[in-house]
């Protein structure tokens, strides 16, 4: 029983052969197949991956090429930040954050001064004088904190009234990069100290 939807090959080839007169079949040979009556198109080139290197690379190429790949990467992504970094919202926190100096920037120096002076080794009143800085740099953090989120939801708020973004998430983010370096916060800052934001 012939099938409705495909066609038969004997019907393809009844069309070829109808197409071809006698005279041009004689002087060909045997396994001819006759021309389509177009130009078989070339592939695309573009979306294609580029060629391969033609030799295989030699481990110290392999490791120079990831290398180079690790930098490119992360050069991008202290310019441009990750899925976290991104929003109008983010941005704003970012540059409030960036706009003044920070108490958590001297947070980690201080822990570390602090380790140093309330070793038992020390007399007591470095270990006493320790305690008291780590004391005043946690209050300076605390109240600093406050400080950044108080402006950056008053920000928000003016800036973006029908914002779905979650504060307590903006707040935490702000708080995050305001306690690490300027110099290693990414995406790089995009404001000077004491910008207007």
């Amino acid at each position: 029983m012939p099938s409705l939807f495909r066609r038969k090959s004997t019907d393809l080839v009844d069309e070829a052969v109808s197409s071809v007169t006698p005279e041009e079949t004689a002087d060909r040979p045997r396994g001819y197949t006759p021309a389509k009556g177009r130009e078989t198109p070339k592939r695309p080139t573009v979306g294609r991956r580029p060629a391969g290197p033609t030799r295989p690379l030699t481990k110290e190429e392999e490791r120079e090429r990831r290398r180079q790949l690790r930098t490119e990467a992360a050069a991008d992504f202290r310019r441009e930040g990750g899925p976290r970094d991104r929003g109008p919202e983010r941005l704003l926190a970012r540059n409030v954050v960036d706009s003044r100096r920070t108490v958590g920037t001297w947070f980690f120096g201080g822990a570390l001064i602090v380790l140093i002076g309330s070793n038992a080794a020390m007399p007591p009143v470095v270990r006493l004088i320790s305690n008291v800085l780590w004391g005043a740099l946690a209050l300076g953090v605390v109240v600093d904190s406050l400080l950044i989120c108080r402006k950056i939801g008053k920000l928000v708020r003016e800036r973006f009234p029908k914002t779905d973004q979650r504060m307590g998430s903006l707040y935490l983010y702000a708080v995050m990069r305001s306690i690490t370096f300027r110099r290693m916060r990414a995406p790089a800052p995009q404001v000077k100290l004491g910008d207007k934001v």
